[in-house]
């Protein structure tokens, strides 16, 4: 297949949109559902569920390289070079992986062909914007239980990790439902932010690589040079995005909370809900 422009182009918009709304409490699921409304890629179906997945590896680059040092477990320093904080902190991860993982592996078919639909995307985006609404009124003047993912013990892992299962639906935002979970749990906002971070590096990598071999046992593992030109861009354009986005966040809450991206969510539900509904 010759090199397509247009749906180059096509690619470094989507990456974009993943960038931004894949740390933002705003679902980047949905969004990319939703963009694809109106930005047709020529690409058969099968490989379009590859891209909306497997672009994520881009955004969860920006994460491995902004946090390495909070993440990566060993060093020379230490005793048998292990750093057992950062290895709690993993088997924290890895508990709170478990809920999705499991119910992502053997409903996966089921939730892309019952919910991966515009209306979903736009009655929960709308559901999810009033939650964080009252969860930050609520939240008003009480002072946060965990200041730090230190201060974070295995249960509130495994609570947070249930709270990412309402992201198996489109438009809930993966990081938006963890990062409600953490803060009912009693977890400071940046602390429910970075652990949503984290915990998107295992989730969003196993994500990556189920697809990737559900695509290659259907479709053969190998693909056209434009639909790796296509890939390849949407994974760069997102791990550049995400990198910029990540710092702004992790700047904004801690001086502002999470109302405006609720109002955000609710504007864009309704804007949506009366596209769809003419």
């Amino acid at each position: 297949m010759e090199f397509d422009i247009v749906e180059w182009f096509k690619a470094v918009f989507l990456g974009i949109v993943e960038g931004i709304t894949e740390w933002l409490p705003i679902s980047s699921t949905g969004h990319m559902i939703l963009v694809d409304e109106f930005i047709k890629m020529d690409i058969s179906k099968e490989f379009k569920a590859l891209f909306l997945v497997v672009i994520q590896l881009g955004a969860i680059l920006a994460v491995v390289m902004l946090y390495f040092k909070r993440l990566w477990p060993f060093s020379a320093k230490e005793r048998y070079f292990i750093c057992k904080d950062k290895f709690s902190m993993w088997f924290k991860i890895f508990v709170a992986c478990i809920p999705a993982g499991v119910i992502g592996i053997l409903f996966d078919d089921q939730i892309d062909e019952l919910l991966m639909k515009p209306i979903v995307v736009v009655v929960t985006l709308i559901l999810y914007g009033f939650i964080f609404i009252v969860l930050e009124k609520k939240k008003i003047g009480e002072r946060p239980r965990v200041e730090s993912i230190d201060g974070l013990t295995y249960r509130d892992a495994l609570m947070i990790g249930i709270f990412q299962l309402l992201a198996l639906v489109p438009g809930t935002s993966r990081s938006g439902a963890t990062i409600i979970g953490g803060m009912l749990i009693g977890c400071a906002r940046p602390v429910a932010a970075e652990f949503t971070f984290f915990l998107a590096v295992p989730v969003m990598a196993g994500a990556s690589l189920i697809k990737s071999v559900k695509f290659g046992m259907e479709n053969g593992f190998s693909l056209s040079g434009n639909e790796t030109m296509i890939l390849v861009t949407g994974m760069v354009v997102a791990f550049a995005v995400s990198v910029v986005v990540i710092r702004f966040l992790m700047s904004y809450i801690r001086k502002h909370d999470f109302v405006v991206f609720g109002w955000y969510r609710i504007v864009l539900g309704l804007v949506l809900l009366g596209y769809f509904c003419l």
